[in-house]
């Protein structure tokens, strides 16, 4: 009698998971299955450094658009569910120094308002109102590396670095339900 009944628990068991709501990271969505369309007008930029806004926005629609499962607009009407963001902050901090003091990684932050609307029903499905995001890069030699406009000047590669790891992580908050 044990053993039949150990086969029908796995079956039981196995059914039972296949419906958990698993899925593999960056691969999953909370979102209704009416959301097929969003939007994702220019963020605001409510910080002194020039132009972030465009390249914030434009990876988080990149970001959305490699998901693969959304078409993106970069506006506000006609669409399913819309993301209002502002960049608020952009801070440099030295992490880590060198034998003879000198900085030899950096902490960029950004800090960010995010929201994220249904438009059919006029419900917000997620919000941060202060998001943070930081990464660590390496020190650029001869810049003055606390000063965001000048480290990103010496290295567009590094805002763009920026902008696509922040765009990951909004987007994976936002598609499974952080």
């Amino acid at each position: 009698m044990m053993h039949r009944t150990l086969p029908a628990l796995a079956l039981a068991a196995a059914l039972a998971s296949a419906g958990c709501g698993y899925s593999l990271a960056g691969r999953g969505s909370f979102l209704p299955a009416y959301i097929e369309l969003i939007g994702v007008p220019e963020f605001a930029n409510t910080t002194p450094y020039y132009e972030v806004e465009q390249i914030f926005s434009e990876k988080v629609r990149t970001e959305f658009i490699n998901r693969g499962k959304y078409q993106v607009l970069p506006q506000r009407a006609g669409v399913d569910a819309v993301l209002i963001g502002q960049i608020v902050g952009i801070q440099i901090a030295p992490a880590s120094f060198t034998d003879e003091q000198q900085a030899s990684r950096y902490t960029i932050s950004v800090i960010a308002r995010i929201e994220f609307r249904d438009l059919k029903t006029n419900k917000v499905l997620w919000d941060n109102p202060r998001w943070v995001f930081r990464e660590d890069y390496e020190a650029t030699s001869g810049v003055d590396a606390l000063d965001p406009n000048a480290f990103f000047a010496q290295d567009v590669n590094a805002l763009e670095r920026v902008a696509t790891e922040f765009a990951k992580s909004v987007v994976s908050a936002i598609l499974e339900a952080f």
